[in-house]
């Protein structure tokens, strides 16, 4: 223990002069913000028809975005303190925080990824959903989620390549509804044979999970890979592994397997460097198992689509800090139009979040349970760019079903809703165009739709939103923007609503 001690803060110090280094040379742009938005909606609560009062919502947010670019570090950063009052609403305030990092630590052998953020995700499923990040509901809460993960990679030419990577991630929310840790080691090593021979792929992971209210969990997967090219854009490929989730199906007492063997057999086609469908099946401990990847990218449009089946937890879905499809398809896009990356990702950013009426999660909630699930999801994604207008849209479904009891869910449902989430369905669709209708002014539309049913009790629910809004750079450094919404919720157990509002915004970067 003492050895231990005494070598962390060396690790730190020398974690930290590298990043240090790292820095050196990049070029760094911070710009303090300052969001001032006033908002009036005819059903400020959300309540049903026949209760329902308009209000007024004040929201004040300070904020700070950083970025850093340079050969040996990639850094990207955007905070806001939210401050909110209004009529017939307690005042409240939130942070919102996206950042993440890219590190070259020694070059061609050691780097770091690092991430973090915080935001408003929506509890369950079931019941009022996000459709704006300045409101606040029941049925949400704030969640702190960050990631740090050093790995080594190294290529021996003609050889194998190798990368050996360790993942911390931390994930917290307020009322300690969740809560969790998870440590990851990860080995994968990869062959290079000669383009038209057989080539060989070779993965180990083991993760250590903590979920408050559980014991830790210990996870291993092992897989090898076997690939041969039948010509110069198709391909076969083989994998066989073995897997144990660690955790106990107790659902019939324990009876269920959640470890064993594993197989799979695909195939790749690769007809040019801008196009790829990926196809294989094969079987796993749970049963027979699909998985398929598909992309496209255009001069002015990109395509996505994938479909997976896996077991997987909310704190898992939770801590995948990635942008998203829409904003990994824009970058590629308008890497030629926009080459400084800041004002590339300000764009980016600025789209997004209008184009998500539904949140970032519209037909995959990831509600909150303690629970593991079988997972099935299928996402199909489009980004479109002209010389003036830019259109995306957002296709998903995820079938869940889990894998343990409901008991350890007591304290997230009420007693007579445990059976809720033993079997779920969602669907949801999301459009966005943007028309810049002069260098200064640009149109926004926005409509998205989501369905989620719970197929153990019945109980099914559809939301709908609506936007549309103005934006104008006033000068350099203000900017403008006025808004209209439409929402509406409704399901075959009560809860309905319908809301209107239009909102007026203005950010100055300091």
């Amino acid at each position: 223990m003492v050895t231990t001690t005494s070598r962390a803060p060396a690790a730190c110090g020398a974690l930290l002069l590298s990043l240090a280094q790292c820095a050196r040379g990049a070029e760094w742009n911070v710009a303090p913000t300052l969001r001032l938005r006033e908002s009036y909606s005819d059903n400020i609560a959300l309540e049903p028809p026949g209760h329902t009062h308009a209000g007024l919502l004040s929201e004040v947010a300070p904020g700070l975005t950083l970025a850093a670019h340079g050969p040996r570090l990639n850094l990207r950063l955007a905070y806001s303190y939210v401050r909110l009052s209004g009529t017939r609403l307690a005042d409240s305030t939130s942070h919102q925080l996206g950042a993440d990092a890219h590190a070259l630590l020694l070059e061609d052998w050691l780097y770091l990824d690092a991430g973090a953020s915080i935001g408003e995700r929506n509890v369950s499923a079931f019941g009022p959903q996000l459709s704006d990040p300045s409101r606040r509901t029941a049925n949400q809460t704030s969640v702190a989620n960050t990631s740090l993960s050093p790995y080594l990679r190294h290529r021996w030419i003609g050889i194998a390549g190798a990368e050996l990577r360790y993942t911390h991630t931390r994930l917290d929310s307020d009322n300690d509804l969740l809560g969790a840790r998870a440590e990851q080691w990860r080995l994968d090593l990869n062959g290079e044979r000669p383009a038209d021979s057989w080539n060989w792929r070779a993965h180990y992971e083991t993760r250590r999970a903590e979920d408050r209210p559980l014991a830790p969990l210990v996870s291993h997967q092992a897989a090898l890979t076997l690939s041969r090219p039948l010509s110069a854009s198709l391909g076969l490929f083989g994998t066989v592994g073995h897997e144990a989730q660690g955790y106990q199906d107790d659902r019939a007492g324990g009876a269920a397997p959640t470890s064993g063997r594993s197989w799979s057999l695909g195939a790749g086609w690769y007809p040019s460097a801008r196009t790829s469908l990926v196809l294989s099946g094969g079987k796993r401990f749970f049963g027979n198992t699909h998985s398929a990847d598909a992309t496209y990218r255009g001069r002015q449009t990109n395509w996505t689509f994938g479909y997976h089946e896996d077991i997987t937890s909310t704190a898992q879905e939770l801590s995948r800090l990635s942008s998203g499809g829409t904003a990994a398809l824009l970058d590629q896009l308008w890497r030629v139009s926009m080459p400084d990356p800041l004002l590339r990702q300000q764009r980016i950013a600025t789209f997004v979040a209008v184009a998500r009426q539904l949140g970032p999660d519209a037909g995959a909630v990831n509600y909150f349970s303690h629970r593991y699930f079988l997972q099935k999801q299928w996402r199909l994604g489009m980004v479109g760019t002209g010389q003036k207008s830019t259109f995306a849209f957002d296709l998903a479904a995820t079938g869940r079903t889990a894998q343990t009891t409901s008991g350890i869910d007591s304290a997230l449902l009420p007693p007579l809703e445990t059976a809720l989430e033993d079997r779920t369905r969602q669907t949801g669709a999301n459009a966005g165009w943007s028309w810049r209708a002069s260098v200064r002014t640009s149109l926004n539309l926005n409509t998205a739709y989501a369905a989620n049913a719970s197929l153990s009790t019945g109980r099914r629910e559809r939301n709908l939103a609506f936007s549309a809004g103005i934006s104008r750079a006033l000068r350099p450094t203000v900017s403008a923007a006025l808004d209209l919404r439409r929402t509406r919720h409704a399901g075959n157990q009560g809860g309905g609503y319908r809301e209107n509002g239009i909102s007026a915004t203005l950010v100055f970067h300091l």
